[in-house]
Order: C-alpha cells, then structure tokens, then sequence
C-alpha cells in the first residue's frame, strides 16, 4: 500500500508527523509547500504580514536532526505562523500592525515564541490582525491594520474575519500553515475562530505568558492555538503552557507542569458530566435563528453522549445588568493599557527607530503618520484611555475591576458553575467570550454549523466586509473555571469527533499546491517553490 500526500488544508500533527517520520517528505518541503500556499492568497486575503526570511534554513536544520535520530517532540519541523504582535528576536517585525513599531527590535523572544522553538517548531511568519489587537479606533474593522492592510475570511468574497486574530483565523483555516497562534483579551481568538470554521483555545490567563507579547491588559491577555482539530489544538497548547518567570501571572498555575492536553482528547470525555446552559445570557439577534437551531441540535448529541444537561442554569439579575450595560470591564482595559504598554512591553525595546515610550507618544506618531489613516480611523480607544486620568494603580481602578470580578464571578460563571456542580457550560461561541475575559478563565470554541445559503448579505458601515453571508461558520464553546483546559479539550473532541461539522463547511478560495508538488519538484531538480 503506497503512501499518500496529506492535503494542507486539512491536514493533522500526527499525520504530518508520519510523514516526517517516514521520510515521505521533509520539513523544508513542508514550509516551502505552506510559503507557496501563502503567496498564492495572500494578494487577496492580506493574511500574513511577513515570512520568516530562516524559515527554510531553519526547517534544513531540523530535518538535520531528524536524520541524526532526535526530535524534540511531536512538533518538530512543523511550520506554525503566529500573530504580529508576538515578539520574535529574528529578522521578522513585531509591529501590533502599525507602522509606528516598524523596525522596534527585542533583547530575546517572546516566551511563547522560545517554547514553539524549543519544541521544533518553524515559526514560518507573522499574521496580520486587528490594528493594536483592535484598540485604536472606534470606526476600524476587524481584519485591519496599517502595516498590513485588511484582512478577509475565505468562505465568501469580502468575509469579515472578525479579530482580532483575523490572520491567524484565516490562515490556519485553508492550511497556510499546521495551526496558529492567536491572543486574546476578550473574543479575540474565540470570534475568528469561530467565523473560519476552527478550533480556538482561549487559556486561563497564566496558562500561557505574555511576556514580549505586546500588551492591552495583564488582567485579561493570554496566548493560544488556533487549529482544524482539537487534538492539533491541544499539541500547541502543550508547547507554550507552563511557568515564566517573566509572567509572573504564570506563577499562580496549580500545577509544576501542564496537565496532558494531548491525552485529554478521549471520545467518553463527556460521559457521567454536568453540561449547564446560561440562557440569560444567549441574547438573540436577527439572523441568530440557524446558530440557536444549531444549538439545540448540539444539545442533544452532547446528552446522548452520556453528559446531564443541566438547562437555565441563569447569572444573576445583577451581574446580567451590569454585563450589559456597565462600562467597567473597558475602564479595566483602558486603565491596564495606559500602565501595560510602556511598561511590560515599549521599555523592554533594544531599538526603538521613533521613539515611543508612551501611549502619549504612540498616538501623536499614528495620528501624524498618514498611512496610519488618521483620522478616518480614529484613535478613540487610546483618547478614552487616556482621559480616564488614572491608570492601574489607582484606587479608582481597583473598584472597578472588583465589579468585573462580581458580575462574572460569584453572581456570575463561576457562581453558576459552583452552585450547580458543573464541570462545564456551554454557549453559542458568539455569546461565550464576554463573561470569561473579565475573570481570565478558559474557553474552547469548535465547529457548530454553518450560516444557511439563503442568509441576506450585510455589510459593515465601511460598506468594506461581509458581516453576515452565506456559508459564514459559527461555533460552539465549552467554559470552565480557571485551569481547566484539560477538560474542555476532552469535551470538545467528544463533541468534534461525533459531528466533524468543519467537514461540512467549504471555503470559496483554496490554495492548490500541495505538498506532492513541492515533493516532485525537489526530486526533478526544479526550482519553481
């Protein structure tokens, strides 16, 4: 029986590795094979901002150890691309998307850059995203960036690929590389994953550090997989969890090492488990019809599957009010920014070409600096920030972050997940993110459905990006309590692997060389990739 190809877009860790191992095909035709996907989309879908120009030495390097008989583990040799504003001491920039960190070199990497290198992994480029992690404007897009351009989804002309890891959403979705990194500070790895039809991994905050990752929020930030499958999901996460002395954040992990995200990928997962559903927070919109039918419908596979189902299991009245309508949660991040930015990351530059060491100084440069597209996109987010007057050590703050801890907290998720003994919930991923970002908690989207054919097409105000289409993917998230990643993966594979909805979700642009052609090529002695 011959050995075949994988096909790149949807092709797993493990059976890439039984490639490597087999000798079918090499690391460097991998990152050539995943590059030349990358320069056939990328005039159309703007989704990565740079390639690694080592990439291919670097990949030459690991197929050198591979030959002498060691791997670092299952990753070794496989191209990963992480999103640009995850620090790299190489020849790539770490911009946030504009211009005015262009040329800003780092004393070392990011930690979760050194541990994707430590475990093998080709950091084959950076993604593009929403501009400063989307918090500039008030009147931007998802998807944009100045340095970068904007950013679409692939399963419809135009699609808005939501943010603000709309690269990497993109980009892991039609196998411009094995998977992605995106971060999160609330929605930003949940939402794009959940409109380009992957898994995504939002970690408990501390999970995974953030040091040399450029900040908005050390209360909120946190680093994760973006991928096809849970259990490639789980092998990314494996590589950047576990302590940093830089993080210190990370130091509150319960544990000496990360439990096995890998092994926790079990079919019975949910068997003997309390599932609970929040209704009162599911707040439905026009068009939200096919998600909540594609809910239900989830309800009953994750009951069959032997879990109880544990139904209104409602946030208090209070906590409900103040999600909705309170402004604390962005005073938090405003007032963590103003402090998080100079601090954790613009004092740490080795070379800094202008010279911003404040948000003060980041403002006057965007706003001065006309491809930044000031002012029609405006700097709103940074002028509220800043006319907050105080910053994340004033007692002001301290108040208001309590209230953030209230309303998800004890009258909120982790209120309901105590008082009803449950070992998880479960939302439509559109409803998941808001309520686990004020507590820094963890949260797992997979593939739930898909928008129905005949859905009307709307645009954005821009009149730029399709908010709602045809064929536009939605999800379904699994939340638990701090640290429990280990068991939400085992829930979502249990729920992934008796649907495989990704299967069933087909996008409009496909790159089509493949690793045969990369493979045939090298062995004819041409040069094309």
């Amino acid at each position: 029986m011959g050995l075949t190809f994988p096909n790149l877009i949807d092709a797993t860790t493990e059976e890439l590795e039984t490639g490597l191992e087999r000798g079918l095909f090499t690391s460097c035709d991998l990152a050539k094979a995943y590059i030349a996907r990358i320069q056939e989309v990328n005039s159309t879908l703007h989704v990565v901002t740079e390639i690694n120009p080592d990439a291919l030495s670097i990949a030459a390097e690991l197929d050198a150890e591979r030959a002498n008989g060691t791997t670092r583990g299952p990753l070794h040799g496989m191209p990963i691309l992480i999103k640009g504003n995850i620090g790299t001491a190489d020849k790539m920039s770490t911009t946030a998307g504009s211009f005015a960190l262009l040329g800003a070199t780092l004393p070392r990497d990011s930690a979760v850059a050194a541990k994707l290198r430590k475990a093998g992994v080709i950091i084959l480029g950076k993604t593009n995203l929403s501009q400063w992690a989307n918090f500039r404007s008030n009147n931007s897009t998802n998807g944009w960036s100045a340095y970068g351009g904007q950013t679409t989804g692939a399963y419809y002309p135009q699609q808005d690929p939501s943010g603000s890891s709309s690269g990497s959403g993109v980009a892991s979705s039609i196998g411009l590389a094995l998977a992605t990194l995106g971060s999160e500070t609330s929605g930003s790895i949940l939402s794009p994953s959940e409109v380009n039809n992957l898994v995504g991994i939002k970690p408990s905050v501390g999970l995974t550090s953030r040091a040399l990752v450029i900040p908005i929020s050390e209360r909120q930030d946190t680093v994760g997989p973006m991928a096809r499958t849970v259990k490639d999901a789980a092998y990314l996460l494996q590589a950047i969890a576990g302590k940093d002395s830089d993080d210190n954040y990370t130091l509150a992990q319960p544990f000496e090492s990360p439990p096995d995200y890998v092994g926790a990928c079990n079919y019975s997962s949910l068997r003997g488990k309390r599932i609970g559903i929040p209704r009162n927070v599911i707040t439905p919109g026009e068009g939200d019809g096919p998600v909540l039918a594609a809910f239900d419908t989830a309800i009953q596979i994750i009951r069959r599957a032997g879990a109880t189902i544990v139904d209104n299991v409602n946030i208090t009245d209070f906590a409900l009010d103040r999600y909705l309508n309170s402004n604390a949660s962005l005073i938090v991040l405003e007032a963590d920014f103003i402090s998080d930015l100079p601090l954790n990351y613009l004092s740490k530059l080795v070379t800094n070409p202008n010279n911003v060491q404040t948000l003060v100084d980041v403002r006057n440069f965007t706003q001065a600096f006309p491809p930044e597209e000031y002012p029609d996109r405006d700097t709103a987010v940074w002028d509220g920030a800043l006319d907050l007057g105080f910053n994340n050590t004033s007692p002001q703050f301290w108040a208001t972050y309590q209230e953030n801890l209230e309303i998800a907290g004890r009258q909120g998720l982790l209120g309901v997940l105590a008082n009803y003994s449950l070992d998880a919930l479960i939302l439509p991923t559109h409803y998941s993110p808001g309520l686990p970002a004020l507590v820094g908690t963890p949260v797992v989207t997979v593939p739930l459905g898909k928008s129905p054919d005949n859905t009307t097409v709307v645009y954005n105000e821009r009149g730029t990006l399709a908010e709602s289409a045809p064929s536009i993917p939605f999800g379904l998230s699994f939340i638990g309590p701090a640290w429990s990643e280990a068991s939400l993966i085992g829930f979502a594979y249990a729920y992934e692997q008796r649907t495989m909805v990704r299967d069933l979700v087909q996008p409009y642009i496909v790159p089509q060389v493949e690793l045969a052609d990369i493979v045939s090529a090298r062995k004819m002695g041409v040069h094309r990739f």
